[in-house]
């Protein structure tokens, strides 16, 4: 399940709960006569129905979904101008689901924020109006429900960031993997189109690769390969992403960078590798293939392509090279 889908499927659960657990309070209290509670109850699950419903017309866009801000941010205004008016000290207990409905749909800053002012004025009224044991009572439960539930949230916001960098991180090196490049890559190409700024990319390939692997083993190419990572990263300049294609492959994607940029960079990179002495192995190269977007290229497979091109072509003119492989030209 897909965390857009994971957070539909709670978003919708949290609105309908709470949606019922309303429409019950509004039936009882319209039963006993408290007509004013009734309105209240009623205006409040308007309000619980279209939190539902925006829910399901966004369920594509939840992770950034501004309608919840403002639906929330009008039950717990009904809710507070209900405890500052009514006399009513039941009333204040009305709050508790609404703090965890706050927590569940809203990102954590936002939902403990929210929380937090409609949970300030409730004590205080609280305190005025009721015997203060009573009153302490009542605010350390609600004070209690909103640390757990805070707590609750941190701790699920920080396993699906953790769960989704082991996703698109290699484990060996730490760099980005494949499967986070084409989607950067084509937000970058959207982004250069939008601009008119140049595109750079680099595929960059260890050489002999096999025979390392045969004179030290797989693990002497793995020591290798997040050595030259290490290597790369401290190379780079800022804004410059780096992505592991394979056991002996990377890629660069460098932003604002036009062809007379790339061509300098990519020369240092494989100066600064032939100089180094690696553990182990001692001296190794690489082989280079660079280009620039050019005007044909709106998705990243040509650009992708070309570039892992001019890297075979470096690699076929005796290893240790640079080559760059020119796009169509994008007029001014």
């Amino acid at each position: 399940m897909t965390e857009t889908r994971l957070r539909t499927w709670t978003h919708s659960i949290g609105y309908g709960l709470a949606t019922l657990f309303i429409i019950s309070l509004a039936l009882q209290n319209l039963r006993f006569g408290f007509y004013e509670l009734f309105y209240l109850a009623a205006g409040m699950a308007v309000l619980t129905l279209a939190g539902l419903t925006y829910t399901f017309l966004c369920r594509r866009h939840q992770l950034s979904a501004p309608g919840h801000l403002i639906i929330l941010s009008g039950l717990n205004s009904g809710l507070l101008a209900a405890i500052l008016t009514l006399n009513s000290p039941g009333i204040v207990h009305w709050a508790m689901p609404l703090l965890v409905l706050n927590l569940l749909v809203l990102p954590l800053r936002q939902g403990v924020v929210l929380s937090l002012l409609l949970l300030l004025p409730t004590s205080a009224v609280l305190l005025l109006q009721t015997p203060v044991a009573d009153a302490v009572t009542v605010i350390a439960g609600l004070l209690a429900l909103l640390t757990a539930v805070s707590l609750y949230t941190w701790h699920y916001d920080h396993m699906a960031q953790s769960a989704e960098d082991l996703a698109i991180t290699d484990p060996v090196t730490g760099a980005h993997n494949a499967r986070f490049l084409d989607e950067t890559l084509q937000k970058e190409i959207s982004r250069a189109i939008a601009t008119g700024h140049p595109l750079s990319v680099i595929d960059l390939s260890i050489d002999y690769a096999d025979e390392v692997a045969d004179l030290h083993g797989k693990a002497g190419v793995q020591n290798l390969f997040r050595d030259m990572t290490e290597h790369l990263f401290s190379v780079i300049r800022a804004g410059d992403t780096l992505y592991t294609l394979n056991d002996s492959e990377f890629f660069l994607i460098l932003p604002f960078t036009p062809e007379e940029g790339v061509r300098v960079i990519a020369e240092r990179i494989r100066r600064t590798i032939a100089e180094h002495q690696w553990p182990v192995v001692g001296k190794a190269t690489v082989s280079l293939g660079c280009t620039t977007r050019g005007s044909g290229d709106t998705r990243t497979d040509g650009l992708r392509k070309r570039a892992h091109d001019a890297m075979q072509e470096a690699r076929r003119r005796g290893a240790d090279a640079v080559w760059f492989s020119a796009g169509e030209s994008i007029a001014a």
